[in-house]
């Protein structure tokens, strides 16, 4: 039997962490990260915080929105609503550290077809995820549930080549049967969250937010945090991806 000396074991240990990129100062590869929701606002409530966290780690985050929210805005056309809803999400992303994109459907009339699977999958690969990031596909919402069902289509005839991901949003009223596999400290994040969830003026973020604080706190109850965001990672996808 060779027996290593504590020079030997410390280098051999050492090679390991580097290897695995887990050595604190090692580089680390820059992933391309998007994160996909029903509408604007859907992301930063659902993980705000591990966006600001990726963005600090100097990843390229994008959020894809379904819709523009255009039927979300009292008194406003859908036209107005969509205008404003649209910049209230520019201004999220420049907060979080992130860029909006829109796959233009409607709000409350998603569409999943052939030609709307299609189109998705463009949209996604023309981004190159290294990493998704979607809504729960039991949601209650069907917005939520059509941009899931897009995602894990696109992962499929994309060869399963980006990690797989789902966020919660609005736990109860919202996103059900939810068993996290994975949490992301956010006690440093969640300030930041805060703001770009509040920069959807239009979406009565005192009611939402209170809520979505609540969860937080929760699973950072349950994961050893101040404050945390849960995921589940789908089955067969690359894990060990979130910040």
């Amino acid at each position: 039997m060779t027996v290593l000396s504590r020079r030997e074991l410390l280098n051999h240990s050492a090679a390991a962490l580097l290897l695995s990129g887990t050595l604190r100062g090692a580089p680390q590869k820059k992933l391309k990260v998007v994160v996909a929701g029903g509408h604007p606002g859907d992301p930063e409530y659902g993980c705000g915080g591990t966006i600001a966290k990726f963005a600090d780690l100097g990843h390229d985050i994008t959020l894809l929105y379904l819709n523009r929210g255009e039927k979300g805005c009292a008194g406003k056309t859908e036209r107005e609503c969509a205008a404003l809803r649209s910049s209230e999400a520019r201004q999220a992303c420049q907060i979080l550290g992130a860029q909006p994109l829109f796959a233009n459907q409607i709000d409350g009339e998603a569409i999943v077809d052939a030609e709307h699977y299609d189109a998705f999958r463009k949209l996604l690969e023309s981004e190159k995820p290294d990493l998704v990031l979607t809504q729960w596909p039991i949601d209650n919402h069907r917005d939520h549930r059509a941009v899931t069902m897009l995602v894990y289509d696109a992962w499929l005839r994309m060869g399963k080549s980006f990690g797989l991901y789902y966020y919660e949003v609005s736990d109860g009223e919202d996103t059900v049967m939810f068993s996290p596999t994975d949490y992301v400290d956010i006690s440093q994040t969640e300030a930041r969250k805060r703001a770009a969830c509040y920069a959807h003026a239009s979406q009565s973020p005192d009611r939402y937010y209170a809520l979505q604080s609540q969860v937080t706190r929760f699973r950072g109850i349950e994961s050893g945090f101040a404050q945390a965001e849960a995921f589940v990672r789908q089955v067969g996808s690359t894990g060990s991806l979130l910040p």
